[in-house]
C-alpha cells in the first residue's frame, strides 16, 4: 500500500440502532483492502465499543481511521462530559450508563476495556465539560 487512507464517519449520537455503523463500514473496507481476519476483528471491536461509549454518554461523535501499511490508526472523538475517572473506566465492569440503558443490554463498562484489549495501543484525552479523544493503534 502506498499512501495511506483516510475514512471519516459522524456517530449519531440520539440512535442505537445506527451506532455499529462506522465499524462495520471499516470492516467492509479493510476486507476490501486484504487486511487480515483477526486485524479487522480487533478494529471492528475496537470502533464499536467506541461508538457505543459515544451513543451513550457523549450524544455522538467522529471516527476517522487511517489505514497505513504497518498499522491501522483509529481517532475518536466527542464533544461529551468527559470521563471522570480514567483508571476507574478502564476497569471491567465499571459504568456510568444509566440503568435505561444498561436494560437495553448496553453499558456493562466493557467499552475501554475492551478498546484497550484489541489494541497496540490506547490514549484517552478527557476533559470534564469538553469532551473526550481516543488514539488506538493496531499493527498489521
Amino acid at each position: 500500500m502506498g499512501e495511506p487512507l483516510t475514512f471519516h464517519f459522524d456517530v449519531d449520537g440520539d440512535n442505537f440502532t445506527s451506532a455499529g455503523e462506522a465499524s462495520l463500514s471499516m470492516k467492509k473496507n479493510l476486507r476490501q483492502l486484504g487486511i487480515s481476519p483477526e486485524i479487522i476483528r480487533r478494529v471492528s471491536i475496537a470502533m464499536y465499543e467506541g461508538e457505543i461509549n459515544m451513543v451513550i454518554h457523549a450524544g455522538g461523535g467522529t471516527a476517522d481511521v487511517t489505514v497505513h501499511s504497518d498499522r491501522i490508526e483509529i481517532l475518536l472523538a466527542d464533544r461529551g462530559p468527559g470521563i471522570e475517572n480514567i483508571d476507574l473506566a478502564m476497569r471491567e465492569g465499571f459504568s456510568t450508563a444509566p440503568e435505561n440503558i444498561r436494560n437495553l443490554g448496553f453499558g456493562a463498562g466493557m467499552g475501554l476495556p475492551n478498546m484497550k484489549k484489541n489494541t497496540d495501543s490506547l490514549v484517552v484525552d478527557t476533559a470534564l465539560g469538553v469532551g473526550t479523544t481516543i488514539r488506538m493503534t493496531v499493527l498489521i
